[in-house]
């Protein structure tokens, strides 16, 4: 008799909207936001397709197969056809049309012809695996022609017919020569697109600063251009190289919080920042938009600082304004307490360290050996010494030192004191 079959403990706890569970890398993909979102496909047929990196376009599903978020579907392309993934259906995918799209009237929409089946996704790994090696030979063969430009990445379409080349380049690039050795080469179809350093970034890939995957490589598609004053208006370092991602421009999230320190920042005096002081005139060199305070020093005085908060400026220069300059020690020059922890150490800090034990300075004199010099010293050899200096004749013969020119030595050895003189007789 079999066993009843029995739901596990996953199949129960598991849900289909929750990417945690129906993703098989949910710690980098994290929660999936759109997943509770209602069905929208009966209102447009418009659907977003994302292909290799962040490459994404926008289809039309006339014949209304069923469709939702993580469905491979094979769509038409010119010429051939692709496989990519669905990524948003209905009215979301209508409203990023037409937030993508500059010009709609130019832009064309091919059909979705079906879903992916084996055949389409092995037929696409094929063409994935040749990527690689095409790319390398790209390299070397735009090095061979002495072409200024750089191939940044190579992808198939799902049909294997038809490759597209990223290539980056300063200026102008008359790369027709090129398209005809790769055509041979290859025996491939060829496309040639112009990406900057933004989009090879996310082309590669990587991890930022802040530890988590480049934006620019997991959901970001359009790159806008990122000026310096962004980085100004938030008070932020303006060194170059902590600003600048892996792509060696500046962070695309330098403007994720620029609306909200643009907005902090209109409640700022914008005239009149320098205070007239008893003591001097105080100019600002540092703004806190969030804390709504302003750094202060005074001309003439290094290292005299001070932190003044929104309304107290405003109230030195109604006063400035009226002739009124107040003093310093009024303000609050003082930095603001805050709570330390004090840390008591019992011992040393280097006791964990491993410490020689001290040598003993004063030598042990041994008889008749090397440290055998201060025995004149010794007010009880005082008197033997003057004896043996009147009867040199009388000294018994050190009988650890051997005089025998003839003994035998160790094989190496070399005398010091040289040859034995030769007997004249």
């Amino acid at each position: 008799m079999a066993a009843p079959q029995t739901e596990s403990r996953e199949d129960y706890m598991s849900c289909n909207g929750c990417s945690f569970n129906n993703s098989t890398n949910s710690i980098t993909q994290g929660y999936d936001w759109l997943s509770d979102l209602p069905d929208t496909t009966d209102k447009s047929d418009i659907v977003e397709v994302k292909f290799k990196s962040t490459r994404k376009e926008y289809f039309k599903n006339i014949e209304n197969i069923p469709l939702k978020r993580g469905d491979r579907i094979v769509v038409a392309t010119s010429p051939g056809h692709d496989v990519g993934e669905v990524t948003l259906t209905g009215y979301l995918a209508e409203k990023q049309f037409k937030l993508r799209i500059k010009n709609p009237s130019r832009y064309t929409l091919n059909t979705v012809f079906r879903k992916a089946s084996e055949n389409d996704i092995e037929t696409l790994k094929m063409a994935r695996n040749r990527e690689k090696e095409t790319m390398i030979q790209a390299r070397q063969i735009a090095n061979d022609l002495g072409l200024a430009m750089k191939i940044g990445d190579v992808e198939f379409r799902g049909d294997n017919k038809k490759a597209i080349f990223y290539y980056l380049a300063e200026g102008r690039v008359d790369f027709r020569e090129l398209i005809k050795v790769y055509a041979r080469e290859f025996r491939i179809k060829i496309e040639m697109k112009q990406i900057g350093a933004r989009q090879e970034a996310g082309l590669i890939g990587g991890i930022g600063s802040c530890g988590r995957e480049l934006c620019c490589s997991s959901w970001r598609t359009d790159f806008s251009s990122i000026s310096s004053e962004a980085a100004l208006k938030q008070g932020l370092s303006p060194s170059a190289q902590k600003m600048a991602g892996a792509c060696g421009k500046l962070k695309c999230c330098l403007l994720y919080e620029l609306d909200a320190y643009i907005e902090a920042g209109n409640e700022f005096p914008r005239e009149l920042l320098d205070l007239e002081l008893h003591s001097g005139i105080a100019k600002p060199f540092k703004t806190d938009y969030l804390k709504k305070e302003i750094w202060y020093g005074l001309e003439g005085s290094m290292g005299t600082t001070f932190n003044l908060s929104l309304k107290q400026v405003r109230d030195i220069i109604q006063k400035n304004k009226r002739g009124i300059k107040p003093e310093v020690h009024t303000l609050s020059s003082q930095p603001k307490e805050q709570n330390k922890m004090e840390v008591t150490l019992n011992e040393s800090l280097d006791r964990f360290d491993n410490k020689k034990p001290p040598r003993n300075k004063k030598r042990r004199i041994k008889k008749g050996g090397r440290n055998f010099e201060n025995r004149n010293n010794n007010p009880q050899n005082k008197q033997s010494a003057s004896e043996n200096n009147g009867n040199e004749n009388n000294r018994k013969p050190n009988k650890r030192r051997n005089n025998n020119p003839n003994r035998k030595r160790k094989q190496g050895f070399k005398d010091k004191r040289g040859p034995a003189p030769k007997n004249e007789n």
